[in-house]
């Protein structure tokens, strides 16, 4: 961990509020820490307030968090560009090709990239990184990715700009997923450190447009654009330099106090502020976005090992016993969406079956009396001396989690179950809850993807799949989708599984959505502009500009 530079500081102590949040004033103390704008609005400063840095800077680890993403976006590059729509276009790999059974694939390089620690971003370097993705080095506490595909067997550098690799079965959704946000390329030097060292931020070279400057554990991280970085993706509409200088992630817990440092001007990007806020900073005329990603909606995993959520009839009546209008009408917002099926609405290959999420109470009751939970004088539901018990962890990175588990709470607590809440912050989150835990009755996801047919694998066991309602091989109706879309060497035959697959998810009660995931909310300086948001939904600076 470096520090090289005393950058800004913002704490109780250097905030005065006032009563109108409007007349906020932020003392912000900052020293070598100016911002200045050429004529044209280009170069200049900006500040982007997180509620966390996470735990770890080890690339592997950090690369997929909703707040370190931030960061590796700007530091490293991708083979492949994803947009918000889910269409995949050149950035290192200018070009692929891939066989009839989507078993083999070629990516040609574009020449002259290089890490910021000076060695070429070549095939050997893509090898060493597709490698790592899929295998990380465990022994060493450095995980894989978790959505690479398990089906990898090896790459092969054919020449300096060109890498072919080889799966042990059809892979459809290789190349989208060489623009998922844990498919950074690293330098090889970075890679062939122990974890300890991948840790120090200040030590891992990427391709990107930006570069560590100086970072503090728990506090800061300052990026400095690269001068001589010119091999962004063209989808951008842009491929030099950025146009910002530096990019400061300042973090900062409490979300009043993030909005309020935009308000007063004296940081430039908010994330996650609360939803009820939205419209009267729109109106302040400050920009504000909310993003869908590619990815699962929020919602819970059920695990069906642990009663009474082995009854199919009980995970029938929560999902009938939910209702998500009201969701939105009372925690969001009109910019949030209601769900459609377990996976979000703009991902290709998502279908909607809204009939198997319908608002159905009565509906819910009787499939409890039927499968033998009676409401007692308290309005509890008991079966065998036992209540209807529901344990929810609130996923410390959806903002609003606390709050919709709470009003479904209520819902619930109306057909007979007893809701307990439970709420911890990132890193114990991490540690105590976990899919399928003995503990764990419903797991909250949020979680993104780039290409739906890798959602199939990591719901089962199979290939080292995270087998997300501890069904292990047991299904036999899900083994089969899964193994056909997984040998699906089209997506136009992979369309009409996909939507099976859907529907066989949401009625037998495994996947209980809420409602379509907004995870990374931004309020943002009018003085700001040119932000893009990638198929993941985070906001890259690299074409930017701030005026005064």
């Amino acid at each position: 961990m470096t520090e090289r530079s005393t950058l800004l500081s913002l704490s109780r102590r250097r905030l005065l509020i006032t009563t109108s949040v409007a007349a906020t004033a932020l003392l912000v103390v900052t020293a070598g820490f100016t911002s200045a704008q050429s004529a044209d609005g280009n170069g200049g400063e900006i500040t982007f307030l997180i509620d966390s840095l996470g735990d770890t800077w080890i690339p592997n680890n950090s690369a997929i968090s909703s707040f370190q993403g931030h960061i590796w976006g700007h530091v490293a590059d991708k083979l492949l560009y994803v947009d918000a729509d889910g269409k995949v276009s050149p950035w290192i790999a200018e070009k692929w090709e891939q066989n009839d059974t989507a078993t083999e694939f070629t990516l040609h390089l574009k020449s002259g990239v290089t890490f910021s620690d000076g060695t070429a971003l070549d095939a050997s370097a893509v090898v060493a990184n597709l490698d790592i993705w899929y295998a990380g080095r465990k022994s060493d506490g450095i995980n894989p990715i978790g959505l690479f595909p398990k089906t990898y067997d090896h790459a092969e550098a054919i020449d300096a700009a060109t890498v072919k690799v080889f799966f042990k079965k059809p892979t459809l959704g290789f190349i989208p997923t060489l623009g998922y946000h844990g498919s950074i390329l690293i330098s090889p030097k970075t890679l062939a450190q122990p974890a300890a060292q991948q840790a120090d931020l200040s030590k891992t070279s990427g391709s990107g447009p930006y570069v560590v400057e100086s970072w503090k554990e728990g506090d800061f991280v300052k990026l400095v654009k690269r001068k001589d970085y010119n091999w962004g993706p063209a989808a951008v509409g842009h491929t030099g330099p950025a146009y910002l200088d530096t990019i400061t992630y300042k973090l900062v817990s409490e979300p009043s106090l993030r909005v309020a440092a935009v308000q007063s001007g004296q940081a430039d990007v908010a994330y996650n502020a609360s939803p009820q806020e939205l419209e009267s900073l729109k109106a302040e005329g400050f920009t504000t976005a909310t993003p869908r990603y590619l990815g699962f909606v929020n919602g819970w995993a059920i695990n069906t090992k642990l009663a009474p959520y082995d009854d199919v009839k009980v995970r029938q009546a929560l999902q009938a016993g939910i209702n998500r209008q009201e969701i939105i009408d009372t925690v969001y917002t009109p910019d949030w969406k209601l769900a459609t099926s377990f996976i979000q609405s703009n991902v290709p290959g998502a279908t909607d079956q809204s009939d198997l999420l319908a608002y159905n109470p009565e509906k819910a009751e009787k499939l409890l009396e039927e499968a033998g939970w009676t409401k007692g004088a308290n309005g509890i539901r008991t079966k065998n001396g036992e209540p209807l018990v529901l344990t929810l962890h609130s996923n410390p990175y959806l903002a609003t989690s606390k709050s919709v588990d709470e009003l479904i709470a209520q819902q619930l607590g109306k057909i007979g179950w007893k809701v307990a809440i439970r709420a911890y912050d990132v890193v114990t989150f991490g540690q105590k809850v976990k899919y399928g835990g003995p503990a764990v009755p419903a797991y909250e996801v949020t979680r993104s993807f780039i290409d739906a047919g890798t959602v199939a694998s990591i719901l089962t066991n199979a290939n080292n799949g995270e087998n997300w309602f501890a069904l292990d091989e047991s299904d036999k109706t899900l083994n089969e989708l899964r193994d056909k879309i997984a040998s699906a060497g089209s997506t136009e035959s992979r369309k009409p599984l996909l939507d099976e697959l859907q529907k066989y998810i949401l009625d037998q009660g495994y996947f209980i959505p809420r409602t379509q995931i907004v995870q990374r909310i931004y309020v943002q300086s009018p003085k700001l502009k040119g932000e893009i948001y990638n198929g993941v939904a985070y906001a890259s600076y690299y074409t930017a500009t701030k005026s005064e």
